[in-house]
């Protein structure tokens, strides 16, 4: 999964390694204008559907469709609702049947542009109009860069929780422009952040060593540390991604922070009071916060971690979560919709330290209960 780079263009390449089904992420500037030169070889014919955003729409829509017309490309293109309530049944439905009314056909391609909401609904989409119809990631969030852009899960929301409904489906290529950051709001810019530092807690504590001496210039709108970030993340991705593709045993590591997040996201109504990735660092400070209570780290591992988050811009308690939350109890059964139960079991990331994070269904419910009760009061 090494990147390699083109010089002319100053465009990295990872690769993710499946077999028939692989495909490459290229990170770099301007992806976005240059589109039509790498989607025009996976094409059929030259037609595309692009599906997006109001938001997104209004900052790069324009820079595609020209970049289209230059390669001689056709498109129709959807403009949804931004937001995290777009990720459900009556959107899905929406989308699949102007997909059909636009005569898109099984060989054609489906573009997402846009965050983590537009790629998830459009990939799910695109697995099941016409029984797979391809499609193509340009994520155009640092969120949707690093994470959900990489690795086929797709899927939308449900009232039970987060992506329970979905399926796993590749795209055919992912195309992460680093100028689009530059349009990003900071809160959106620092979920993304989360996820990043997330790889380092997983498996690479020199990765998290670096974060910690960059993240300023990450902030800062620094490119090339931008772009060491979301190479390495991706990297990291590509690798696990294809040791397990449909998250079956060492896939589960990525979902660190995740079980806590998620359960918190659907306590605050997948609203704006708590953005996926702010969900993700209150949950990964929880998991060392529980690992540490478990006696599995060290407590300097717990600070370590907190204050990185803070220092980042990004929350790390419950009491960092603006508004009432539910109680333990209530907090616990939501985890309990977790797509990663088993047996009634909650799964759980925990580590031994920063880098040495593991899968584990045996997890004392009386520590966790009162874990969550006293940062409740913290």
């Amino acid at each position: 999964m090494s990147a390699t780079q083109a010089s002319a263009h100053d465009v990295k390449t990872v690769r993710v390694a499946l077999g028939e089904r692989a495909y490459d992420i290229h990170v770099g500037p301007k992806l976005i204008a240059r589109a039509g030169e790498f989607l025009k070889p996976l094409l059929r014919r030259a037609r595309v559907a692009i599906v997006t955003d109001e938001t997104v729409a209004r900052f790069h829509l324009p820079a595609l469709v020209r970049g289209l017309d230059t390669a001689g490309i056709a498109h129709d293109a959807i403009v949804l609702p931004p937001g995290e309530g777009t990720k459900c049944f009556a959107q899905l439905q929406h989308l699949t049947e102007w997909l059909l009314e636009k005569g898109v056909e099984r060989g054609d391609l489906v573009i997402a542009l846009g965050g983590g909401v537009i790629g998830d609904l459009t990939g799910f989409a695109a697995s099941i109009t016409r029984r797979g119809v391809d499609f193509a990631q340009i994520p155009t969030t640092l969120l949707s860069q690093v994470d959900s852009s990489v690795g086929g899960k797709t899927g939308i929301n449900t009232p039970q929780g987060k992506n329970l409904v979905g399926a796993f489906y590749q795209p055919r290529v992912v195309l992460a422009d680093t100028s689009a950051l530059e349009t990003l709001p900071m809160r959106e810019l620092l979920a993304g952040y989360a996820e990043v530092v997330k790889y380092g807690l997983i498996n690479d504590r020199p990765f998290f060593d670096w974060l910690e001496a960059n993240v300023e210039r990450i902030k800062a709108g620094d490119v090339a540390a931008r772009t060491h970030a979301i190479v390495k993340s991706c990297e990291a991705k590509a690798a696990i991604v294809a040791a397990d593709e449909r998250e079956s045993n060492v896939r589960a590591l990525l979902n660190l922070g995740h079980t806590f997040g998620h359960a918190l996201e659907a306590a605050t109504g997948f609203s704006d009071r708590l953005v996926h990735g702010e969900g993700v660092a209150v949950g990964m400070a929880l998991a060392f916060d529980l690992s540490a209570r478990l006696g599995l780290c060290s407590g300097q591992d717990v600070i370590r971690v907190r204050r990185h988050l803070e220092k980042a811009g990004l929350p790390k308690s419950l009491a960092d979560v603006p508004g009432a939350l539910p109680d333990a109890d209530e907090l616990i059964s939501l985890m309990g919709q977790d797509k990663k139960v088993v047996d009634g079991k909650l799964t759980f990331i925990l580590a031994r330290g920063i880098g040495e994070a593991f899968i584990t269904r045996d997890v004392d419910p009386a520590a966790l209960r009162t874990l969550l009760r006293e940062r409740e009061a913290a």
